[in-house]
């Protein structure tokens, strides 16, 4: 049977700071992705140390920003990192069934979606992204800002969850907000 090491908020936040700062040197994904483990996570199960709620942006790869590996991170990915009633009952799960303690809203910025929040008005399906961008940054037309309000709304919505406020205070369940800068490669935890 599986064990499920549990990290306290504090120490998986301290984990991820220090696979960043691994990554910022790095030439390749240090994470371990091995044969060996494959198949151990898979008969045993997973038990991620972190819960990272990141946008679909293809340059942005949680996995390798914090030089993590196979069942190391639960990863949510969606454009613009917005939060809805799918992104979290997936954290959700995450936190009560795998032990995670740490939620991690990360955005980044040149964020295609910010972007489309602030300069057009999409159509389609896209337009239910930018609408929820668009109350999260209100008139902000800059992007760092923008990238950072936004992030912060979607913490807010993880917050008023019901559930989720019963896990930070009986499991210290924590919720932050970083911001991941593609120029470099560092992630600036708000």
């Amino acid at each position: 049977m599986h064990t499920i090491v549990t990290y306290t908020a504090e120490e998986a936040l301290q984990k991820l700071k220090k696979g960043n700062q691994r990554y910022l040197t790095a030439n390749h994904s240090e994470g371990d992705i091995s044969r060996m483990l494959r198949r151990q996570t898979c008969a045993e199960g997973q038990s991620p140390y972190a819960i990272i709620i990141t946008c679909s942006d293809s340059r942005v790869i949680p996995e390798s920003i914090f030089s993590a590996g196979i069942g190391d991170l639960f990863v949510i990915r969606v454009a613009g990192n917005v939060i809805d009633d799918h992104q979290l009952g997936s954290i959700e799960y995450a936190a009560e069934h795998l032990g995670c303690r740490l939620i991690v809203v990360m955005g980044h910025n040149h964020c295609g979606a910010v972007h489309a929040a602030i300069h057009h008005n999409p159509e389609g399906y896209v337009k239910f992204i930018a609408d929820e961008i668009k109350i999260a940054i209100g008139d902000e037309t800059d992007d760092y800002a923008a990238c950072c309000l936004n992030v912060r709304h979607s913490m807010k919505r993880i917050e008023e969850s019901l559930k989720l406020q019963q896990q930070e205070e009986t499991h210290g369940l924590r919720v932050c907000g970083a911001l991941y800068h593609l120029e470099d490669g560092s992630v600036e935890f708000l």
